[in-house]
Parts: C-alpha cells; sequence; structure tokens
C-alpha cells in the first residue's frame, strides 16, 4: 500500500510511535537540563549529529527593527538551549546574515552553534557567489548545512544538476566550506521526491503544521520515506506563515493554538522545528512548549484533527503551497515570474 493511501489510524500510529522514539533519544541525551536550561536534542538524520528541537529561524530574526534587540535575542536563545540557527542567502536581501553573522561572532557563540543557511542559485556561478557571501555574512569558515532553497518548480531538482549548482555544492563540501547538503521547498511533496535520485542528501525541510495533515501533505507523503533513507527532517512553517507576535496564521484564523500548532508538528517524526521568533517573548513562549512537551496522540489528537479539518481540506491556510504569492522574490525572478 503507498505511503498517500494510508489510513488515518495506520499513519497517526506509525508517526506517534516514531516520534516517542525520537523523543526519548532527545531527553535521555540531555537530562535533567531540559527542565529548566537546554532544549531537548533529536539525530539530524545520520549524521551523527544532534539538533535542539527548536531551531531559531533567520527570515524573523532578520524582521526585527531593533538590530541590538536581534542579537539579544540570538545570544538568549543560545543560553537557553536553542543551538541550531537557520537562514538563507536572500533573507531581507542579505539583512538576515549579517545581523547572524554580527550576534554568532561575538563571545565564541559560533561554536555553540549548529549553521544552517540556503543557497538560492541553481548554476554553478551563483552558488560560488551565494557561498562567498553567506560565509562573509555569517562570518564562519563553515556551513554546517546548507539547503538549495526553495526547490518548489518542478524543474528546480534538474537545474540544479543541469546548471552546475550541485557539483559546485559537493566541490565546497570536499573543500570543508560545507559539512552536510540539503534541500528546502514548501510546494509539494511530489517536487521534494523528484529530488531523491539527484544525489544522496542529509537533510530535507518542508511544511509539517496541522494543516498539513490534509492537503498536499509533506507529513503523510515524504517523513515515511525520510525515515527509511536516514534523511533528516527539518519542518517549518507550523503556525502557517504570518507575524510570530501575533501567533502566526493559524492563530491569528482561531484554527488551533499555539500550544497545539507547535505541540502538533514536534509530535511528527522531524529532528527539528524552525521556528520564527521576532521578540524575546516568543523565544519564552516557544521555550517553554518544547521544554514541556508531550506528544500529541489518542483521544487528544484526534479531537484537534476534527477541529481544524472544516478550515483545513481546501488549502485556505497553506497557499504556500497553491500559489507563488509566497515563493521568495528571488526565485520568482529566476523562473521568469517577475
Amino acid at each position: 500500500m503507498s505511503t498517500s493511501n494510508e489510513t488515518r489510524r495506520d499513519f497517526l500510529k506509525e508517526g506517534m510511535a516514531g516520534t516517542a522514539a525520537v523523543g526519548l533519544l532527545g531527553s535521555a541525551a540531555l537530562g535533567d537540563d531540559a527542565s529548566h536550561k537546554g532544549l531537548p536534542t533529536r539525530p539530524l538524520g545520520k549524521t551523527g549529529v544532534k539538533v535542539s528541537t527548536l531551531c531559531l529561524g533567520g527570515w524573523h530574526i532578520g524582521d526585527v527593527k531593533d538590530k541590538d534587540e536581534a542579537i539579544k535575542i540570538m545570544h538568549s536563545a543560545i543560553d537557553e538551549g536553542i543551538t541550531f540557527f537557520d537562514n538563507a542567502w536572500d533573507y531581507h536581501d542579505g539583512g538576515s546574515e549579517e545581523i547572524m553573522g554580527q550576534a554568532l561572532a561575538q563571545a565564541g557563540k559560533r561554536q555553540k552553534v549548529f549553521l544552517m543557511t540556503k543557497n538560492c542559485a541553481r548554476d554553478a556561478a551563483g552558488t560560488r557567489q551565494h557561498l562567498d557571501d553567506s560565509l562573509r555574512r555569517l562570518k564562519t569558515d563553515v556551513i554546517d548545512l546548507w539547503q538549495f532553497h526553495e526547490i518548489n518548480y518542478d524543474n528546480d531538482p534538474e537545474w540544479i544538476v543541469e546548471k552546475g549548482a550541485l557539483a559546485e555544492a559537493l566541490k565546497a563540501q570536499k573543500a570543508g566550506k560545507v559539512r552536510f547538503i540539503g534541500y528546502t521547498g514548501h510546494k509539494s511533496p511530489h517536487i521534494h521526491k523528484m529530488m531523491f535520485d539527484k544525489h544522496a542528501w542529509d537533510t530535507v525541510q518542508m511544511p509539517i503544521n496541522i494543516c498539513d495533515y490534509y492537503y498536499r501533505s509533506f507529513a503523510k507523503e515524504m517523513l515515511p520515506l525520510l525515515k527509511e533513507k536516514g534523511m533528516g527532517a527539518i519542518g517549518m512553517k507550523s503556525l502557517g506563515g504570518g507575524n510570530q507576535e501575533k501567533g502566526g496564521r493559524l492563530i491569528a484564523e482561531k484554527v488551533c493554538t499555539v500550544d497545539e500548532a507547535i505541540r502538533y508538528s514536534l509530535s511528527q517524526p522531524i529532528s527539528s522545528l524552525v521556528v520564527g521568533i521576532d521578540s524575546m517573548k516568543v523565544l519564552q513562549q516557544d521555550i517553554a512548549i518544547a521544554r514541556d512537551f508531550k506528544p500529541l496522540e489518542g483521544e487528544e489528537l484526534k479531537k484537534l484533527l476534527e477541529k481544524v479539518k472544516p478550515a483545513a481540506g481546501d488549502g485556505r491556510h497553506e497557499q504556500f503551497k497553491s500559489t507563488q504569492v509566497y515563493d521568495g522574490p528571488y526565485h520568482r525572478k529566476q523562473h521568469a515570474l517577475e
């Protein structure tokens, strides 16, 4: 039976069992610190690395207007146990990488963080430029995880091979500038699957939220395959996007609570969940949820799924899957869409 045809019961049973096992590994690795300082960790696929269950999102930290405050948020995040940081070459025209680089350059913070950023280019020359830019902005000699950003179009998997981006990324890895390589995308599981035969990827980043269960589901179609291949799964868009200070789209539209949204995503067999943190308030909120995390399962999960179903099945809260409105402007231009 194909993954897409699994019954709800089979999917939930497998997902909750896998998550419980991963969660136990994380708690055991961190010990008692998870309850006050630090966060649980989970294995990042077969990389041999364990990462914090929450990953600080690069777009939102770059959106903080007071850059001194952004640095304080990042330093506090590290002190509280978020030691996985996300970014991308195109976030705020490089501004996100620059402010994160400033934060990590202080007081040995870089050595405490597993640093991820993303390459937006599809050709060899662009890939070299994006890597050089990212290394300079982030003030580092090596990117721990470098992902091909926004694999959202059906021809993206072909382009990164035909235009030379993948070959250039592998050169960078061999040269020690990049440790691990993966890809991201928020459009469709079928495009993600088209990437499988291009390379033995270390990670894949994708939307994992409660509405995803009912609409073009990455959780149903991708997570079992990644587990089978030993690839690290990184979740994003747990709140459906939007302003985090206001709770995100799913919360603003009263689809679910912040606690339900994050707990659902962490209850899937993912290595880490990228969260948008744009204030100290949001940081402390997300830290508290992650420290107190208990998998959503049984009757509690069933009730939540029933509650969100009317608003989830038509994709109204996941327009990043069905439209190009939420695709990055760099990638829209790349595909001659603007």
